[in-house]
């Protein structure tokens, strides 16, 4: 019986150390914001207000943009626009994020660009500065026009 005793002794213990551990281990990576917003202008293809959602998983952070103030005049099917966001890094450089993951959009249906990919590190502020979206061989350019509210991604 003493051999018991101990033995579930000597397991509750490794487990309350376990579970403090576990308590004390870092949590997976954020960016903050998760969502920011920002006007923009596409020239003769309209302007307004985009929305960015950002994740990330280690070095790999995702960005999604969508609006609804630029429609599409025509059908364009899943992962057949070519996206790429740059973004201002750290306030001195750029950086980029690029994707071919829209979903299916249809005629006359809000724009956007899936998931655009891209690597960061610990630290990093980021803040789009253009969108270049190229669909049928159309190239379109968006410029930023705002900055991003409430502010940049830091990662």
């Amino acid at each position: 019986m003493k051999h018991g005793t101990l033995g579930i002794g000597t397991l509750l213990g490794i487990g309350a150390m376990a579970a403090s551990t576990l308590a004390m281990a870092p949590v997976g990576h954020a960016v903050t914001p998760e969502t920011a917003t920002l006007s923009f202008d596409c020239g003769s293809y309209g302007s307004g207000t985009a929305t960015l959602t950002a994740t990330q998983d280690g070095t790999a952070a995702t960005i999604t943009l969508s609006t609804s103030a630029i429609t599409s005049p025509f059908p364009v099917s899943a992962n057949s626009v070519r996206s790429t966001l740059t973004l201002s890094k750290n306030g001195t450089g750029t950086t980029t994020f690029t994707g071919r993951s829209n979903p299916a959009i249809p005629a006359g249906g809000a724009i956007s660009t899936g998931a655009l990919n891209g690597t960061v590190a610990a630290g990093d502020s980021l803040e789009a500065k253009s969108l270049t979206v190229v669909v049928f061989g159309i190239t379109v350019i968006c410029t930023a026009t705002s900055p991003q509210d409430p502010g940049p991604f830091v990662f």
